[in-house]
């Protein structure tokens, strides 16, 4: 299962394809990608379709937006081959058009793989493996693990401190001046909450003798394994697969240069 790869060689796997496929201009190489994506995000992944929908559902209309900027404003170098039709007075040609999908495919690539990175990664494991694969510095990490721990429990008080003022009939008034006294109300409680919490982490973390030394030993030892080198050359043995058949079919086109 994807979620049993090293978190920091999960990222530098997602990160590759994503790179290459940017220099990609033509649809058939995007396409095919992203079939093989959806793929591997339902076979090899625990990773719910409803779930997946749901939040890849908005990066739909995103990427058709851009597809159609794209489309209606490429400019000369993708503006090859025949006029299509005309719209608003701007001219839509083959290359354009073909641009345009190629944007939007693109755009489906990394919001797919950026979800496959996302609901298999364990943020805590994550974080582990950049400190220990990529020495990342403990304060950084540290640092971070403990800010992403503090959303949810922002996220609570915040739900109570709302549930708490609706009950004393404290409820927004109208207009800019409402917003702002709301604003206020929720904000420096928060914010008070927020850094009493701060300095009792930084307290428990120094009684624990945290310092910061990068030379530390760590209770939960991450590795890099022959499977997540084998995840690695999965997506990028793909990626040139892909690249070579497109270029073999005569579709592969890198910033508007056909090959």
């Amino acid at each position: 299962m994807i979620s049993s790869i090293n978190p920091a060689m999960k990222a530098v796997t997602i990160m590759v394809p994503g790179l290459l496929l940017s220099f990609t201009f033509d649809v058939f190489t995007p396409l095919v990608y992203f079939i093989f994506i959806l793929i591997v995000s339902f076979t090899l992944a625990d990773i719910r379709p409803l779930t997946w929908l749901k939040i890849f559902s908005p990066f739909v209309l995103v990427a058709l937006t851009s597809a159609w900027m794209a489309t209606l404003y490429a400019n000369q170098t993708f503006s090859y081959g025949n006029v299509l039709f005309t719209i608003w007075g701007v001219d839509i040609t083959e290359g354009s058009l073909m641009t345009g999908i190629s944007l939007g495919l693109r755009s489906l690539c990394f919001v797919a793989l950026s979800l496959l990175f996302a609901l298999t990664t364990d943020s805590t494991k994550f974080m582990l493996s950049l400190m220990q694969q990529f020495k990342l510095p403990p304060k950084i990490t540290f640092g971070i693990l403990a800010g992403y721990r503090f959303l949810p429990v922002f996220r609570s008080e915040y739900q109570i401190l709302k549930q708490a003022h609706r009950i004393r009939g404290a409820d927004r008034e109208p207009g800019i001046k409402g917003r702002i006294k709301q604003f206020r109300r929720y904000a420096i409680p928060l914010l008070a909450n927020g850094l009493r919490k701060s300095e009792r982490v930084a307290i428990a973390m120094e009684s624990k003798g945290f310092t910061g030394d990068k030379e530390r030993t760590h209770y939960h030892q991450m590795s890099i394994q022959t499977k997540d080198w084998l995840f690695f050359i999965l997506f990028a043995g793909m990626l040139a697969i892909t690249i070579a058949v497109s270029y073999s079919l005569g579709y592969l086109n890198i910033f508007g240069r056909q090959f």
